[in-house]
This record gives C-alpha cells, structure tokens and sequence, in this order.
C-alpha cells in the first residue's frame, strides 16, 4: 500500500499507462483536473498535459508505475482519493473517483461538492 494521498489502483494505472501510449507526442503525463460545473459545483476531468504545459503549480503523484498531476489549488479537495478505472455491467468504461471529501453528488453523479477549506489560524 502506498503512502501517497492520493492512490492510483493497479486497473487505473494500467489505463493511465494505455493513455500515455497513445497520447499526442511529446505528453508529460495526466492531470486530474477539478472544473466548476453541474449542480453539485464540480465535476472531476482528466486531460493531457501537453507538452508546452507549465506544471509549476502542480503536485505529481506516481503509483502502480502511473503518475498522475494535480493542480496545487485543488490538493485539498482531492487529499486521500483513490483513482480507479471501472467496467459497468453494460461495458462502459470509466475513470472512478473516491473522494473522501465529498460532502455530495449530484443525482447523476456527474459533480460533487466538497466541504469548505478550513479558515487559516490567527
């Protein structure tokens, strides 16, 4: 088990890894990305890191031999998520994220909320 807070599962890295395959030349990586949309405020998004990408204000996280970047700004709504990459029973494949600090979806699971960052000390 890795220490790392946020966890890549064996089945997303494989995927991650399938992905960085066939990305466009020149890809650093992953990057999980949090966008304001839906009901529920945010909605997760994976997306290519190209080449001429500044990753200055990312964090990058490697597991099960897949890295993955997130943005610094989004590292406390993400802290302790795993990635998983799953088949329903209908064969649709999807990346699937379990977000310890969601407080809540949206009926169609398309976005979330998460608690408020907690208030800095004086």
């Amino acid at each position: 088990m890795s220490d790392s807070p946020i966890k890549i599962t064996e089945k997303a890295a494989a995927q991650i890894k399938v992905l960085m395959h066939d990305a466009p030349e020149g890809t650093q990586g992953l990057r999980l990305n949090v966008k304001a949309t839906g009901c529920s405020g945010n909605s997760y998004k994976m997306e290519y890191v190209a080449a001429d990408s500044d990753i200055s204000a990312d964090e990058q996280f490697r597991e099960n031999g897949a890295d993955i970047f997130i943005p610094k700004l989004y590292s406390w709504m993400l802290f302790g998520t795993t990635i998983d990459y799953i088949t329903d029973a209908l064969g649709n494949a999807r990346f699937d994220f379990i977000n310890p600090n969601e407080i809540g979806r949206c009926g169609c699971g398309e976005s979330f909320q998460v608690g408020e960052a907690l208030p800095e000390k004086t």
